[in-house]
């Protein structure tokens, strides 16, 4: 079993920055794989991006590349993804999520999830 908190959401101007958190107990945070998700309002979730169990590879959704970066620190069984030069439609709640295996972009692979934080970008 992983346990997984997601932190440091809220309102924001469009341009703005936020520095998500997601820190994690329970199963050993090195053995998991990583990803963030966020589900807009009236939309389906979608993936972000996603870390592997050292860290030493990431990939992120092609719109989002160059404006989040995804990392982790195993010492602190943290996740975290920065989010830079936010536009309203990154607007969603977002989620954490962990997967005891290899990095994947789908949804459906990954095994526990975090309650979610919600992110408001103002135009």
């Amino acid at each position: 079993q992983v346990q997984l908190v997601e932190s440091g959401g809220g309102l924001v101007q469009a341009g703005g920055s936020l520095r998500l958190s997601c820190a994690a107990s329970g199963r050993t945070f090195s053995d998991s794989a990583m990803g963030w998700f966020r589900q807009a309002p009236g939309k389906k979730r979608e993936f972000v991006a996603a870390i592997s169990r050292s860290g030493g590879s990431t990939t992120y959704a092609n719109s989002l590349k160059g404006r989040f970066t995804i990392s982790r620190d195993n010492a602190k069984n943290t996740l975290y993804l920065q989010m830079n030069s936010l536009q309203p439609e990154d607007t969603a709640v977002y989620y954490c999520a962990a997967r005891p295996a290899t990095l994947s972009v789908s949804e459906s692979e990954y095994a526990y999830w975090g309650q979610g934080t919600q992110v408001t970008v103002s135009s």
